[in-house]
């Protein structure tokens, strides 16, 4: 253990004495050059954005905006037809009914 901290501050005490005169600081670990800087850089001009705007609609009295549900994200409709209580085999108006609980215990099956 002693063995690997002698290490570590080796390394330590030999990039202190890198020279870094007219180097500029980093601010944080992550690209900072100007084409780093604009790829993270969200706007309105963003292909990601202008997808998003155009799925949205004004309602409501006062135009709030809402997004459109498409089936595919799982709206309605999105069992394409599929008739879930078909293989119910006990319903509750629109619900399955599903029986629990110990066989031979009153209440159970």
């Amino acid at each position: 253990m002693l063995s690997t901290l002698r290490a570590q501050l080796h390394f330590v005490r030999a990039i202190q004495q890198v020279d870094t005169s007219g180097v500029e600081p980093l601010y944080a670990i992550r690209d900072e050059t100007r084409a780093g800087r604009a790829e993270a850089s969200i706007g309105l001009g963003t292909e990601a954005i202008l997808d998003a705007l155009a799925g949205e609609e004004a309602a409501g009295r006062c135009g709030r905006p809402r997004r459109r549900r498409d089936v595919s994200e799982g709206g309605k409709g999105a069992g394409g037809g599929w008739d879930v209580l078909g293989q119910a085999k006990e319903r509750a108006g629109k619900y399955f009914v599903v029986r629990s609980g110990k066989p031979g215990v009153e209440g159970g099956e």
